[in-house]
């Protein structure tokens, strides 16, 4: 069984077409979306999911999604930290939904960052007071 978190980036053409559902009906895959950006006007289409289904019908799955143009990204280059900018204000930690965030010692106050738990929802970007945080397509 292999599970994954990846970024799906949809070509324009693509963004409209029932591309998900196939891989449910066809390769028994399992998903669940963590985050969708789509906009058929501007020609976005980024899905960010967790894909997960048995070795064989996944593989086939991700090659069906290539077949079509749709660029596959790991999960974790989404969000980056940049350690020389980060202050450890923890502004961030508060409004990160998942604890993907996270002040370990409290004696310290070091913020940590565990990319596993982050789902991009992008909200430390927003808050980060010295831009440490950014999202990289």
């Amino acid at each position: 069984m292999i599970k994954r978190k990846l970024v799906l980036h949809f070509p324009k053409e693509r963004i409209e077409e029932p591309v998900i559902w196939k891989l449910v009906k066809e390769y028994d895959i399992v998903f669940n979306l963590l985050k969708a950006k789509v906009d058929p006007e501007k020609g976005i289409g980024i899905l960010v999911l967790e894909l997960s289904g048995e070795d064989k019908n996944y593989a086939k799955g991700i090659e069906y999604l290539e077949s079509l143009g749709i660029k596959l990204q790991p999960l974790d280059k989404d969000i980056q930290r940049d350690e020389n900018k980060c202050t450890h204000c923890s502004a961030c930690v508060v409004h990160c939904p998942t604890g993907a965030l996270y002040i370990k010692d409290r004696e310290t106050m070091k913020v940590e960052f565990d990319k596993e738990k982050c789902i991009a929802c992008e909200a430390c970007i927003s808050v980060c007071p010295v831009k440490a945080m950014s999202l990289e397509f």
